[in-house]
């Protein structure tokens, strides 16, 4: 029992605005709760960035797309290259693929052969990416 009242006399007799600091306890409660929150907020990072190349990938895809089917319109016929569209004026530039940080890695699928015509060029019907891997909604690039 005259352990209790000492104990009790010790936490009373401490001088007022003297600061007891933190314990270990308590530190690495605190530390261990910031790891927390920052591994949560790196990986919501992350996942942020990833988005963002996917909705431009998506985004150059599209607009590769429209200029060719613009070119079709106007000429008749598909192009013969990615290059053609840039120098013909419907692109500026080859867009980058966000996925491989390339233009070269665009993958083009030949216009299928029109009955009648014995031409050796068929020109090109549409784009794809030649990223290898899955996107965050488990798709594969290559099917985009």
């Amino acid at each position: 029992m005259t352990f209790i009242v000492r104990a009790a006399r010790r936490l009373h007799d401490h001088r007022p605005g003297a600061d007891r600091g933190w314990t270990l306890i308590e530190l690495l409660v605190v530390l261990s709760l910031i790891m927390i929150l920052a591994s949560l907020g790196l990986m919501q990072y992350r996942n942020s960035v990833q988005t963002a190349r996917e909705a431009t990938l998506r985004s150059n895809l599209f607009i590769m797309r429209e200029a060719i089917d613009q070119y079709y319109a106007d000429k008749g016929k598909y192009p013969e290259s990615l290059q053609t569209l840039v120098t013909e004026g419907y692109l500026r530039a080859i867009p980058l693929d966000q996925i491989t940080n390339s233009t070269d890695t665009w993958q083009t699928i030949p216009a299928p052969a029109e009955p009648g015509t014995v031409s050796a060029t068929q020109g090109i019907y549409d784009v794809k990416s030649g990223a290898q891997g899955t996107a965050l909604d488990g798709s594969r690039y290559s099917d985009w």
